[in-house]
């Protein structure tokens, strides 16, 4: 059986108001030791798009994205057991402390991106007192369209 792997500390500032949460850490993204890592992920791509901006092409830049956009970013698995980066694989999990980000920053509404993500999020945080929700998947594995469901939620957040 594989050990346990931590997931990444959240990346968030003071003015952060939207907090998206994934599942857990892709194996690419575990080795640029950022969040969504994986080039096909459509992750940044979608933000780009939204608020028109150019891809992040690095670490560095991705985490001024964020700060500039407002967007605070982690995973609702802070732990697990995990062969590759599959969801489904992803078992004896400890679930993240989002008292972290939500003490520290003025966050407003939490997007959860993929199934995975919400259902292990609605195990502690189904009556948090923020709107939540349900958006599809940025991964590779998830062909179907989903700018649409992106572009909405972030215009409840950011007008």
């Amino acid at each position: 059986m594989s050990s346990l792997i931590q997931g990444f500390d959240p990346f968030f500032d003071g003015d952060s108001r939207l907090l998206i949460l994934g599942s857990f850490p892709s194996v690419r993204s575990r080795a640029v030791n950022f969040y969504y890592g994986n080039p096909r992920n459509d992750f940044w791509r979608i933000l780009a798009s939204y608020f028109g901006r150019p891809v992040p092409s690095d670490t560095d830049k991705k985490k001024e994205f964020l700060t500039d956009c407002k967007i605070a970013l982690w995973d609702i698995v802070a732990a697990c057991r995990i062969e590759g980066s599959a969801d489904s694989a992803i078992t004896d999990y400890e679930i993240a402390d989002l008292g972290r980000v939500l003490d520290n920053c003025p966050i407003e509404r939490i997007a959860l991106n993929g199934g995975t993500a919400y259902r292990i999020f609605l195990e502690r945080y189904e009556n948090i007192g923020l709107p939540y929700i349900k958006l599809p998947s940025t991964s590779p594995a998830n062909a179907r369209p989903k700018d649409k469901e992106w572009f909405d939620e972030l215009r409840r957040t950011f007008g």
